[in-house]
């Protein structure tokens, strides 16, 4: 008996003790220089890009095919929201503008596939400096730290918006509607994909929700997460849009990334490693919040939105 105790013990001891790291080093959101912050860290460790390529971002898994591999997954994901955002209907030397743009993923596949002129905007300097780093000379790209709520464009200066995962950093969800289709010429294309919450007005989350929930906003500098209807609906009620919005939940495409993103440090254990043990404490980190994502987004807590719209 006391034999079986020890391992337990054990596993206690390791979730008291990543407990109290988690507690310490909570990223909650103050303002967006916390969002800010908290990119230039991960983008200055290097351990997401080491693990997961260019693209911090969710991959698409086809239902005809849930083994892609996860890196392909992400670059799979853009030509995916490319297509159904009707976004390969313009011509190439396009005007496009990637909002929250990261490391310049999905702003390179934009431009080299598409043959688009895009412009990426972060808050985070870290992020816009290996964006230019990563990007090849004579690829129409550049990049600019820049706040999502107070861009520096002027009034339809794009022909289409896109942004992926950035909106749940956001803490006024409508000052980012609104900024993204006042850049965006009339009819114009804008293609968002999102981390939304369900209905939390309608179906109010239980106990054991309320705690995962308030994980997922401390663990990851979000302020808010609203519906998918809801944020289709700030869309649908803005003046410069012109009315029809189309949303859809990709849970169901989008969902194995959790578990790959895990499964990518055994794969590439050299890529933790190669970063010294503070990378590996990093790393370890993540996983209860990357275990409660899957979580709440299997159990439909979560949802992940995607929305096109025409300005």
């Amino acid at each position: 008996m006391f034999e079986l105790f020890i391992p337990f013990l054990l596993l206690v001891s390791f979730f008291l003790i990543l407990s109290i790291i988690w507690r310490i080093n909570a990223r909650k959101y103050i303002s967006s220089s916390t969002v800010a912050s908290a990119y230039d860290a991960w983008t200055q460790d290097k351990l997401l890009e080491r693990l997961w390529g260019e693209h911090i971002h969710l991959g698409f898994y086809p239902s005809t095919n849930k083994k892609i591999d996860f890196r392909k997954a992400k670059v799979q994901f853009v030509h995916e929201l490319v297509k159904w955002s009707d976004l390969d209907k313009l011509p190439k030397g396009s005007r496009i503008l990637d909002v929250g743009c990261g490391i310049g993923g999905s702003s390179r596949i934009l431009a080299k596939y598409y043959g688009f002129n895009v412009t990426g905007i972060t808050i985070s300097p870290a992020q816009v400096k290996r964006a230019r780093e990563l990007t090849p000379a004579g690829l129409n790209c550049n990049f600019q730290v820049m706040d999502a709520l107070n861009l520096k464009f002027d009034d339809g200066a794009f022909d289409a918006v896109w942004s992926v995962e950035a909106g749940a950093h956001m803490n006024d969800k409508t000052k980012f509607a609104d900024e993204m289709l006042r850049t965006l010429r009339p009819g114009g294309y804008l293609a968002l994909a999102d981390w939304n919450s369900r209905d939390l007005k309608t179906y109010p989350p239980s106990f054991i929700e309320r705690l995962v929930l308030k994980q997922l906003l401390e663990q990851w500098v979000h302020p808010n997460f609203i519906s998918i209807n809801e944020f289709g609906n700030i869309l649908k009620t803005n003046k410069n849009s012109a009315g029809r919005v189309i949303s859809e939940n990709w849970n169901s495409y989008t969902n194995p990334s959790w578990y790959d993103s895990i499964i990518e440090g055994i794969r590439r254990p050299y890529a933790i490693l190669s970063l010294g043990p503070p990378a590996l404490v990093k790393s370890i980190r993540e996983i209860p919040t990357i275990l409660l994502m899957n979580w709440a987004f299997r159990k439909g807590l979560m949802e992940f939105g995607v929305y096109k719209c025409r300005g």
